[in-house]
């Protein structure tokens, strides 16, 4: 760890505050991107569906508007390998920046196509065209934002670090929803004809401050370093996505570890807003309650860091899962009462039980990977895990839930079954909460 030192900002003081700036601008920075990313599930909830794919069946159209939303997740993988390759070889911070323009750009776009009436059929064209492109973005950004966190941490706090990183999604999703939530108060006529369109505007605004966080950070020392090594040593610097599918193991066992996670989260702002509104409650109240209920998630994902800091990523990660497969029946018990009161309520268990999952697994996933691969191998594990848990995972219950006459059960064993098979490969994966950072492999 001596060069380490070298490296880092002289003093231990300088090196917190370093830290602190590194890990606040990575959550600053993630909020914004999941702001736009998830602010898309909101909208494919609310109103995708009769905008551009007027016409339809209600429960058509928003299978139609999930398809949509899953292109995001698709591309996501695209975008860890690509943000991946050029992180583990330039630098963290030059790919934050341009994962962060891409994103803001393409939301901000999103804002402006024509609905069905105008375009046709166009109009989904275009929304999927930018929903690869937001995927592309969010793809590289989670990858960098956790190293940059990690990478700048304690090694005995770098669970919690990393874990602001995550929080950064939960407080995207309180943003975008509220911003929502209140433009959905308008008439109906007026919020499907622009109401919806300027939150995605706003994201033009959000983007000039982030640019403005990102700019002021540092590159990470741990990277800085194995770089002055190899160069010192005069190696060949690899090729980080072949040094990373040389062992395949560890991209598998990410993926299939993540994905209930993802899942579950996606599920929240997608089909259980929409379930909670088609039994009777309000929509506006549903939004509220679902980023109300976000909020307070918030602390209990930095809390999931702290705790897999202490007893493990593992064992904090299985024990919220376990909980969320028995938690499934009362949730939507409680979203399909009708009262916004018991909709808040379901939300705010379910994201406290996700978060014992989601709080360590910036750590989890990204300790798993030696240094100059640890971007690649961190942003495609990781997005790869939300491909298979959350992209398709919307379209899929929803369709469950049409085709079998409106009935919840084929839902909730979906659902318990992705969770099942989340917590085998967890405890199959080795615990990671002591490796070594610096070692370059």
């Amino acid at each position: 760890m001596s060069g380490h030192t070298t490296l880092a900002p002289a003093g231990t003081a300088a090196k917190r505050k370093e830290a602190r700036t590194v890990i606040l601008s990575s959550y600053l920075g993630s909020t914004i991107e999941f702001y736009d990313f998830l602010l898309y599930a909101t909208a494919a909830a609310v109103a995708f569906p009769k905008v551009f794919f007027a016409g339809m069946d209600d429960w058509v159209g928003v299978v139609a508007a999930y398809a949509t939303f899953a292109a995001g997740y698709v591309a996501r993988p695209l975008g860890g390998v690509i943000f991946g390759h050029f992180g583990d070889k330039v630098g963290r911070k030059g790919m934050l920046i341009i994962s962060m323009a891409v994103m803001g750009i393409a939301s901000t776009l999103i804002g402006l196509i024509p609905g069905a009436g105008v375009i046709g059929p166009w109009g989904a064209v275009i929304l999927v065209l930018l929903r690869v492109c937001q995927g592309i973005a969010v793809g590289g950004e989670w990858g960098g934002a956790a190293l940059m966190a990690l990478e700048h941490a304690d090694p005995k706090r770098r669970g919690f670090a990393a874990s602001f990183v995550n929080a950064g999604a939960p407080t995207g999703a309180v943003l975008g929803t509220v911003v929502m939530g209140i433009f959905s108060a308008l008439p109906q006529d007026a919020f499907l004809a622009w109401g919806w369109r300027v939150p995605f505007l706003l994201s033009f605004v959000l983007l000039i401050v982030g640019m403005f966080v990102r700019l002021r950070v540092s590159e990470s020392p741990i990277f800085a370093e194995a770089v002055a090594k190899e160069s010192t040593q005069g190696a060949q610097r690899k090729i980080p996505l072949l040094e990373v599918l040389r062992r395949p193991k560890a991209l598998v066992m990410i993926m299939f570890a993540g994905a209930a996670g993802f899942g579950l989260q996606v599920v929240l702002p997608t089909f259980s807003v929409t379930y909670a509104v088609s039994k009777g409650a309000p929509q506006q109240g549903v939004l509220y309650a679902f980023a109300g209920a976000s909020a307070i998630s918030i602390i209990f994902v930095l809390l999931g860091g702290r705790l897999s800091d202490r007893f493990g990523r593992r064992p904090v990660m299985i024990a919220g899962l376990a909980l969320f497969i028995a938690y499934l029946f009362p949730m939507f018990g409680m979203l399909g009462s009708g009262n916004v009161g018991l909709v808040f309520l379901a939300f705010t268990v379910a994201l406290i039980l996700h978060s014992s999952l989601y709080g360590p697994l910036a750590a989890f996933v990204s300790e798993q990977f030696g240094t100059t691969s640890r971007y690649t191998g961190a942003a495609v594990g990781y997005q790869l895990a939300t491909l298979i848990g959350a992209g398709f995972t919307p379209g899929i219950v929803a369709g469950f839930y049409k085709d079998s006459g409106q009935n919840i059960l084929p839902v909730v064993v979906f659902l318990a079954g992705m969770a099942l098979v989340s917590i085998v490969f967890i405890a199959l994966t080795r615990e990671s909460k002591n490796n070594d950072l610096t070692t370059v492999r």
